[in-house]
């Protein structure tokens, strides 16, 4: 992860936007936005465009598709879909474990080691007690615990103010509750992880032949049962119950309103919002461990409701061949597939011509009609089919006149030889209104038609009636 030729921003972008905004889910939508954003800042040779295969010249919404699917190969990221649908993402183990080891390298003003000593005192203390057999030596720890307590009561009780930790014992345990809440959620991952390592085998153990739905389910049962009786499982589902029940939510409901109100009487510097959200955080964490343990049971439902057909069980064998081949071969980089046959193969088409010995039907001979000619015969019509309302008439007169003062009579032809037109055709259509705006000036030869070069290289040519100007 560390060695990604990207790593220099692909990084910071996933620590800035899951981290420091604390989302630990974000939809795809919204974390594709995002990274296009991120992209469009980026100045040239920020970026590494061959590690996640991206074309030159790809916009930032391509580009961002293609680095999420890079980062998902590549297990910086897992991308899974919620009930309705909506595909997710989330950092993945390994990608906390990073972060988490990043954090542990940064400079520290201060370095709790009297809150650190306490927790390792206390818990070797707990450890000690909880696990003594001796019933004498265990009612003995019991006794000096509570003498310790009744001795502060009546210290209080006298009127002795209690010790009380003072503001850098405060900040010293924040951040080691802190840095532990981080650590509990990545170790929720790793759980995840390991139910979607028991999802993957029951498929594994189903796509065998040999195998029957009772040592399918059997194994389901005992891996699920050697997760649960395991230390890692043991601790997460202890843990689990407490965070979920009522009295366990009470209680850290009430202790948290109490260390905010602490922190802000003291001015204590604190991230109060992580604080706050931390028990939720931890709830949606827990929830997707769950999650998988749904699809695990999904999987075992549909194997034992599942109804075998005797007709397809010969196609099922060979799917499941095929799956154990794609297992066999999933770890592998380069695989060489290819397929090859012994003998001819006589390939029949659907649409191929069948042998006949009926005489081919004739064609029958088609009159293809004669291609037309482009006639303006009427011009008046004609232009009521085209936009002439941007033709400023007053200058084609303008460019009539001028002709004129060297000659008597000049036809259209001769007057856009001398000012060809500007807008093509609208504009050769347009001399003809003069017939109405200029009686006695412009008339139209009858039975007579001449050719109008539409381009310069005169290959293009419009017929229309023959139109004659005169002073």
């Amino acid at each position: 992860m560390l060695r990604l030729r990207n790593a220099h921003w692909i990084l910071p972008f996933l620590y800035q936007v899951f981290k420091e905004d604390n989302r630990h889910v974000i939809p795809e939508e919204s974390l594709i936005q995002l990274l296009a954003e991120t992209l469009s800042l980026h100045e040239d040779g920020t970026e590494d465009i061959e590690e996640a295969r991206i074309a030159f010249g790809e916009d930032e919404q391509t580009r961002s598709r293609k680095y999420l699917m890079s980062w998902v190969q590549k297990r910086l990221l897992q991308d899974f879909q919620d009930a309705e649908g909506t595909i997710l993402y989330q950092l993945s183990a390994h990608t906390e474990k990073v972060f988490q080891w990043m954090h542990s390298l940064q400079v520290r003003k201060h370095v709790g080691t009297e809150s650190r000593f306490k927790l390792l005192f206390n818990s070797l203390q707990d450890i000690v007690e909880h696990t003594e057999d001796d019933r004498k030596k265990r009612l003995e720890l019991l006794k000096d615990k509570r003498a310790e307590i009744d001795k502060e009561i009546k210290a209080i009780e006298m009127g002795v103010a209690p010790e009380n930790y003072t503001n850098a014992q405060v900040s010293e345990r924040l951040e080691l509750f802190t840095r532990l809440c981080y650590e509990l959620i990545s170790d929720f991952r790793e759980v995840e992880d390991n139910f979607k390592q028991i999802h993957r085998a029951i498929v594994e153990q189903h796509t065998k032949a040999e195998q029957g739905k009772g040592a399918i389910v059997g194994f389901a049962f005992e891996a699920y049962d050697a997760l649960r009786q395991s230390p890692q499982g043991r601790s997460f589902y202890a843990f689990w119950d407490f965070l979920i029940s009522r009295t366990g939510q009470q209680y850290w409901k009430e202790l948290t309103e109490q260390l905010i109100q602490l922190i802000e009487e003291r001015q204590i510097s604190a991230d109060s919002l992580f604080l706050q959200n931390v028990k939720h955080l931890l709830l949606q964490q827990g929830k997707t461990v769950y999650d998988a343990n749904d699809k695990m049971a999904e999987k075992l439902s549909r194997i034992i409701t599942e109804k075998e057909i005797a007709k397809h069980r010969r196609l099922r064998k060979q799917i499941a061949g095929i799956k154990e081949l794609v297992f066999d071969l999933m770890d592998e980089e380069q695989v060489d597939c290819s397929m090859g046959t012994a003998f001819y193969s006589d390939v029949k088409m659907v649409m191929e011509r069948k042998l006949t010995y009926q005489q081919k039907k004739t064609t029958a001979a088609v009159k293809q009609p004669l291609a037309q000619e482009n006639v303006i015969a009427d011009p008046e019509r004609f232009s009521k089919m085209l936009n002439t309302a941007f033709i400023d008439k007053k200058i084609l007169w303008q460019h009539v006149e001028a002709v004129l003062k060297n000659q008597t009579t000049a036809t259209l032809k001769e007057i856009l030889e001398v000012h060809p037109p500007d807008n093509g055709l609208a504009e050769i259509v347009s001399y003809y209104s003069f017939i109405k705006d200029k009686k006695g000036k412009v008339q139209i030869i009858e039975k007579t038609t001449e050719l109008i070069p539409l381009n310069s290289e005169q290959t293009k040519f419009a017929e229309v009636p023959y139109l004659l100007f005169s002073k």
